[in-house]
């Protein structure tokens, strides 16, 4: 347990006692400090579980989860950071519940907390609304604590809302640090976070509004690129634009997807729904205006169609740093030949990266569980010590 060893004494010398009881939502509301912990917290919890030692530092308690989108990794992912962390999860199905029939988010939120300490939430389908609404929940249960209603006041954790998907960027920049070495080594590396055909539509903007909020902080040359018309929100370029003057980075837009893979370090080929059309599918739901969703699915798809050589091809990855660039995404992938005719991304290339990209995605549990415990435990540095000290076994063979 070196490793963790070593990666501990780094936690002791960062300021993150603001995470104490607070929500994970946004990665652009936490301080240096603090984003830095979650990495550090996630990789000792990684080494102490490869090393055998148990981190259930729960004896009981309720993780609940709640998906208003389809999900198999991060679904998987919380249920395995809950597990680890000593947590048993519930899945809130709400087809299956009084919200089907008017409850109120107040009460829902109440009403499933008696005995959770955290509460995930994925809830991307419509602009101006998932983010909003994990707010109220969070609001709702802070004010339940208060009352006395709630023994505790669980933390909640953003499995992917219409803005950002914080555990999704987390897991791919904890990827990146392992990948380069650590830190210190990413400055200056180009990133290129480009959209990618895809043959369906209405593909979330969380990921790569994410990915611009986040890698910015790293002095990294950030390169957004998208065909004219695929626009991000305005308010996260923005943000990302602050990152890059303050940490010495750069970002960039393009309509050139060539331009964006030209000497990368790392690529990020993924699709998207215009912002805009993201905006008015999310006013066509609010009326019930179900013939016009059809007929802008339909417009989407045809718009998509006119940017069909919009995929990480071998051609565009040997113009890549030494054409060694690491391939990223947050998958499933659409690859060409495999899951659909034409799709983001050469199945070549797909298999070649398919064992970074697995190991990309290995570590989200670890860095939902790091959001968990720097929300629950006052002072993580004593338990990391009692349990090295320590070293209870996770299993006994």
């Amino acid at each position: 347990m070196e490793k963790a060893k070593k990666l501990l004494e780094e936690l002791k010398g960062l300021e993150f006692s603001k995470m104490y009881n607070e929500d994970f939502l946004l990665t652009w509301e936490k301080s240096d400090d603090e984003i830095a912990a979650v990495f550090k917290v996630a990789d000792i919890l990684r080494d102490l579980r490869e090393s055998n030692v148990s981190t259930k530092l729960f004896d009981s308690g309720l993780a609940i989860s709640l998906f208003r989108d389809n999900s198999t990794r991060t679904r998987f992912s919380f249920a395995s950071a809950a597990n680890l962390l000593g947590l048993e999860v519930q899945d809130l199905d709400e087809g299956k519940s009084q919200i089907a029939h008017g409850e109120t988010v107040r009460e829902t939120a109440n009403m499933i907390s008696f005995m959770a300490d955290v509460i995930g939430i994925r809830d991307d389908m419509y602009i101006g609304k998932g983010n909003t609404y994990m707010r109220e929940v969070s609001k709702a249960v802070r004010e339940g604590n208060e009352a006395g209603v709630l023994e505790q006041r669980p933390t909640l954790v953003n499995l992917q809302c219409d803005i950002d998907h914080p555990t999704q960027s987390m897991a791919d920049m904890l990827h990146i640090i392992n990948y380069f070495g650590g830190v210190e080594n990413l400055k200056g590396k180009k990133i290129a976070m480009t959209w990618a055909y895809s043959p369906s539509y209405g593909k979330p903007l969380s990921v790569p509004q994410g990915v611009i909020g986040l890698m910015t902080r790293f002095g990294m040359e950030v390169v957004l690129a998208h065909p004219e018309g695929y626009e991000v929100m305005p308010e996260v370029e923005e943000i990302a634009i602050k990152n890059a003057e303050k940490t010495g980075g750069s970002f960039k837009k393009t309509n050139s997807m060539a331009e964006a893979f030209k000497e990368a370090d790392i690529v990020y080929p993924k699709s998207w729904a215009p912002f805009a059309a993201m905006e008015k599918r999310t006013e066509l739901y609010g009326n019930g205006d179900f013939e016009g969703i059809k007929a802008l699915e339909k417009e989407l798809l045809a718009q998509n169609a006119n940017f069909k050589d919009w995929e990480c091809t071998e051609e565009l990855m040997a113009t890549t740093k030494e054409g060694k660039a690491l391939y990223l995404h947050c998958l499933p992938a659409d690859i060409s030949g495999i899951s659909c005719e034409n799709g983001e991304v050469e199945s070549t290339v797909f298999n070649r990266y398919r064992d970074p990209l697995y190991k990309e995605a290995s570590y989200k549990p670890y860095i939902i569980a790091a959001m968990i415990l720097l929300s629950k435990v006052k002072d993580p540095a004593e338990v990391f010590e009692e349990l090295i000290k320590e070293e209870p076994k996770r299993f006994r063979s």
